[in-house]
């Protein structure tokens, strides 16, 4: 406790710190003509939000991508990490950590653009597509696009708790559904699913929170309808030095975050982390 206590202190404080300035700073305003910073209260950059159809858009393609890569990811991630925990010897769990880990090692710009290479329109998929006959698929630089790099890059946040949650799975339990006339996919279905399913939702906090806040995968991958909450937070901060409008929009994602963390926690996510 004497050692954790002074930094956990100091991340807390600087953690908390800069939400309270993001939120105070949501309700400021800039000056038109030098783009300076007013420290005016007002709730302009909320109802700038609220009242402006291009921004419940861009919230509400926000949100649809993150649930779809959260759903896909633990479509993936639940037979991938049920095969490592449950049936796999341990040197092909060995192996399969390192194919699960070895991508993080990579960085993210290289995964994005190797991305880039399959899917633009003279990419591998559709060279591969042409060559059986097929017409091409041209989902390069769409919401497709951003949907399968994002799924892909987020995947081994969705094994790695997904593993340890079904390797917790108590044996006895298992065997009892086994010797009551259980088959296979009954046992999966109502044992080791519902065991499992605390770390699959610890597993799509990582997912769904890490593609709400991701603006660099838009720019290299999404096309001109691809535009999501990080893309214009950063516009704003960086191109139109609005300050005050970034972070009444980047009060969105926390708000979205805070109420899925609470449906998590209510569902035992916290457990498995």
């Amino acid at each position: 406790m004497l050692l954790l206590t002074p930094p956990l202190a100091w991340f807390v404080v600087v953690y908390f710190a800069s939400l309270v300035l993001l939120l105070v700073t949501a309700f400021w305003t800039t000056n038109p003509f030098t783009t300076q910073i007013v420290q005016f209260w007002n709730t302009d950059n909320f109802q700038r939000l609220i009242n402006e159809p291009t921004y419940h858009a861009i919230i509400g393609r926000t949100v649809l991508i993150a649930s779809l890569v959260t759903i896909t990811d633990a479509v993936l991630a639940f037979p991938f990490a049920y095969f490592m925990a449950r049936v796999a010897s341990r040197r092909i769990q060995t192996l399969l950590f390192a194919a699960v880990l070895l991508p993080l090692w990579a960085s993210y710009l290289a995964r994005v653009y190797a991305w880039i290479l399959i899917l633009n329109h003279s990419g591998v998929l559709n060279w591969s597509m042409h060559l059986v006959g097929l017409p091409p698929a041209n989902i390069g630089y769409t919401n497709i696009a951003m949907w399968i790099v994002f799924s892909y890059i987020w995947l081994p946040f969705m094994i790695i708790p997904t593993y340890a949650a079904l390797e917790r799975v108590p044996e006895s339990l298992i065997e009892a559904a086994t010797d009551l006339g259980a088959r296979r996919w009954q046992t999966v279905r109502d044992v080791v699913l519902p065991l499992a399913l605390p770390g699959v939702v610890a597993g799509s906090i990582f997912t769904f929170s890490l593609t709400l806040g991701d603006f660099i995968t838009p720019i290299l991958v999404g096309g001109a309808g691809s535009t999501l909450i990080g893309n214009v937070v950063y516009d704003n901060v960086g191109i139109a030095n609005n300050v005050p409008f970034a972070a009444a929009l980047a009060t969105v994602p926390v708000a979205i975050m805070a109420v899925y963390l609470l449906i998590a926690q209510r569902l035992g996510a916290f457990r498995a982390l």
